[in-house]
């Protein structure tokens, strides 16, 4: 076994963790709707969060399903910040009244992400099949703002925004969101199911990064952020990223309810137990995160000059439409 090309962090600096697949939306585009799993017990997420902190992972973030959903999440986040964790969460805003954003103030969280599809409060209640979403996600931005806990925003681009990605952020404006994440749409789960409908073509992807980086290039009022590594391969990208290619497995993993660690959410294989295995070895020498550290460049990417700028695109997308790692990145322009 070939040892990764790249410099390992001693443990990841975000683990992006999964409490609970349940979930009051049924989206679109979600990679985790279907699924179910056996759930920890509070006092096995306890030692969750004792391996974390023994680890020395600086960053664990909430997601799902929908966090608030479940009874432990402050009581856990406590713990997290007692452990010197610094804990953030991403929710689809329906439960997140003034009471709840003050509790999550309270308990140490250090940052909230609001998920808002588009300005049109129909295409988004549309989007997350849940009427309603709209109204309730913008009250928890200002319910956020008014207690002082800060709030970002994510959308996830598709076909229903793509267009009109502007009038998401003078929505954050309005509601004193500090960064907004534009979310490359991946193929996992539903989104596998709705790509043809929602997902952009290789060119419209790409027209729609370059109107995308020149707004970034000239908004100073908001941070505008993308976790697409196929973006590397325009012509005079130059964002200093930690590493190249997808992040996760190199910077990120994910947890799911019951303890198993993937590379990523929308990477559903498993690389072993947070409880049960010694987490070193995992992190160093797992086949699955070393064969994603170690990307062939396969198809198009052979003889294409930008692939060691970005290693072949999402991993995800790429092992979602046809079951390998290195194959080509399917939103790839090139």
């Amino acid at each position: 076994m070939t040892e990764p090309f790249i410099e390992l962090f001693s443990a990841p600096l975000t683990f992006n963790w999964t409490l609970s697949f349940r979930c009051n939306f049924s989206c679109q585009h979600c990679y985790s709707r279907e699924e179910m799993s056996d759930e920890l017990s509070t006092e096995e997420n306890f030692r969750v969060i004792d391996v974390l902190a023994e680890q020395q992972v600086p960053f664990i973030n909430f997601g799902g399903g929908e966090p608030l959903l479940s009874a432990d999440l402050y009581k856990i986040a406590a713990y997290a910040v007692s452990k010197g964790l610094n804990p953030s969460m991403n929710s689809n805003g329906w439960l997140l009244d003034e009471s709840a954003a003050v509790r999550l103030k309270e308990v140490g969280f250090r940052s909230v992400g609001i998920s808002l599809d588009s300005a049109k409060a129909d295409l988004h209640d549309d989007f997350r099949c849940m009427p309603g979403a709209y109204d309730r996600a913008v009250n928890a931005l200002q319910a956020l703002q008014k207690v002082g806990l800060r709030s970002t925003l994510s959308a996830v681009i598709s076909r229903i925004n793509y267009k009109n990605f502007r009038d998401i952020l003078d929505l954050a404006r309005e509601n004193g969101v500090a960064q907004v994440y534009l979310h490359n749409f991946k193929c996992s789960g539903r989104g596998f199911k709705n790509r043809e409908e929602l997902d952009l073509t290789p060119q419209e992807w790409k027209a729609f990064y370059i109107e995308a980086l020149a707004v970034k290039n000239e908004t100073t009022d908001i941070d505008i952020s993308f976790d697409d590594p196929v973006i590397a391969s325009l012509p005079g990208y130059a964002e200093n990223s930690l590493v190249k290619g997808s992040s996760c497995g190199k910077l990120s993993l994910h947890l799911r309810p019951d303890g198993h660690i993937t590379p990523c959410g929308f990477i559903p294989l498993v690389v072993g137990h947070i409880l049960r295995d010694d987490f070193q070895t995992l992190w160093q020498k797992s086949p699955i995160l070393v064969k994603m550290r170690n990307k062939e460049a396969k198809g198009k990417c052979g003889d294409c000059g930008s692939f060691e700028s970005c290693l072949g695109g999402c991993t995800a997308r790429a092992f979602a439409t046809t079951g390998d790692f290195s194959e080509p990145d399917p939103h790839c322009w090139v």
